[in-house]
């Protein structure tokens, strides 16, 4: 989910971004957050729940911009988040379906703002044109 969102913003925003599963964030991009830094975070209630919400309490320490998807009715995730988006609670194996639309959308919005042309990505084609 994470690599999906990142790509996109890459795709049409022209913003590297980079997806992490949760383990690996204390393992270098820790380095990186500061009051400058924003932070995507998707925070589900899932099996890896209290290691998002470990990792969002390391990322506001260090003054990061937090922006969460999180469970619908999750109030414990907006203690951390400067803006929270949710997402209907569902089974584990489709929470990937509904998680990925908010980090699309939000490539799709930060494009527009910028003024790029998201139809038309720069250096992209469709794979049925690629050989």
């Amino acid at each position: 989910m994470a690599l999906e969102g990142a790509l996109k913003l890459k795709e049409i925003s022209y913003i590297h971004a980079e997806g992490y599963p949760a383990a690996e964030m204390k393992h270098g991009p820790i380095a990186l957050i500061d009051e400058n830094m924003p932070v995507i975070a998707i925070a589900l209630k899932d099996a890896i729940y209290d290691k998002i919400i470990s990792n969002l309490e390391e990322v506001k320490a260090r003054n990061g911009r937090i922006i969460t998807i999180a469970t619908e009715g999750d109030e414990r995730v907006k203690h951390f988040s400067e803006n929270v988006i949710y997402i209907p609670d569902t089974l584990d194996i489709l929470q990937p379906l509904l998680s990925v639309i908010p980090l699309q959308l939000l490539a799709y919005h930060v494009a527009t703002l910028r003024g790029l042309d998201v139809d038309k990505p720069r250096n992209l084609a469709k794979s049925v044109t690629v050989e």
